[in-house]
């Protein structure tokens, strides 16, 4: 893992057990709905940063028999059960709760515990937040906060990136339904702002599930990796035309390759292998996260032995893709 993402992570993990832990006394004190919610939200937040730093634990276990690619995917699977995590625990059960409170009102008690501690919440999720940011940063090149979160192929700083977006919002909300259920007397308000809070969670929650989903799936390598990685296949003298390119992310630094490439018909078996083992070399020092690579040699089909790469470039479309 970037060490960027590690700290991130670590920073989340301690804020969010802290604020979970405040937020418990607080309802026991107010036993105000979005206090309960607020609480199970960072109390899943908490388990959800331990899942990310075990799936990076797990992803780093080198390939075997079982697993010959390796277990990189492991941060996209665990990314995955957090977004299923903060879904169930966080979303639905901050849903049920605001419709139960807002069904069955009663009284708050004590709200001053709660707006202490909400203060304070808001202070360990910001420190949290302004980690996460500064660590992404550096790795945003020119594009949004969404466009970092569509594109990146790493998964740890998107997840905490939207957990301490949606955990400061719900905050707010929280905050905010309490503070108008106290100058009104009117719990209902606290009840909505858990629903409100609930229906925030649901939709992060959905965004990290698409994002973490198409990955698990296998995306393809970014496009400016696969530019590369084509311009590396034209450098080798001996290679007439790319007939295709397939690349697959294992992982966040680990890209699959599998490529057909037509070389010069007149090369003998060993200066093939000395031509893929030269192609290999090329793609591996243009993009070094290219860890997987299968080259398939083939001939432009229709041209006589000695073609140029100019006159395979006309040929393409004859070429078979067996």
């Amino acid at each position: 893992m970037h060490e960027g993402s590690r700290k991130a992570i670590v920073a989340a993990f301690f804020a969010n057990l802290g604020i979970a832990v405040a937020k418990f006394v607080a309802f026991l004190f107010t036993g105000a709905a979005s206090m309960l919610a607020e609480s199970i939200h960072s109390l899943a937040d908490t388990g959800n940063q331990g899942l990310l730093m075990l799936g990076t634990k797990r992803a780093n276990r080198p390939p075997d028999e079982s697993h010959p690619f390796g277990y990189a995917m492991s941060r996209y699977f665990w990314a995955f059960v957090v977004a299923l995590v903060l879904f169930s625990l966080g979303g639905v059960f901050a849903i049920y709760e605001g419709i139960d409170k807002l069904m069955h009102p009663h009284a708050l008690e004590s709200t001053t515990w709660a707006i202490v501690v909400l203060g304070f919440a808001i202070v360990l999720e910001s420190y949290s937040f302004r980690t996460a940011w500064n660590e992404t940063k550096p790795q945003l090149g020119g594009r949004s906060l969404m466009q970092f979160i569509r594109s990146t192929k790493s998964p740890e700083l998107p997840v905490v990136l939207l957990e301490d977006t949606g955990a400061l919002i719900g905050l707010v909300i929280a905050f905010t339904g309490l503070t108008l259920a106290v100058i009104t007397d009117d719990a209902r308000y606290d009840a909505a702002g858990s629903l409100a809070i609930g229906m925030l969670l649901v939709v992060v929650a959905s965004i990290l599930a698409i994002e973490m989903s198409s990955l698990l799936i296998g995306e393809g390598a970014e496009p400016e990796q696969v530019a590369l990685i084509k311009a590396a296949i034209a450098q080798e003298p001996n290679v007439l035309e790319l007939i295709h390119l397939r690349t697959m992310q294992l992982g966040p630094d680990d890209v699959l390759v599998a490529a057909k490439v037509a070389f010069d018909a007149t090369l003998s078996f060993p200066e093939v292998a000395a031509a893929i083992d030269a192609t290999e070399l090329l793609i591996r020092k243009a993009v070094p996260e290219a860890r997987m690579l299968f080259i398939e040699p083939d001939i432009l089909r229709g041209l006589g032995e000695g073609a140029s790469r100019q006159g395979g470039a006309a040929e393409q479309a004859e070429s078979t893709d067996q």
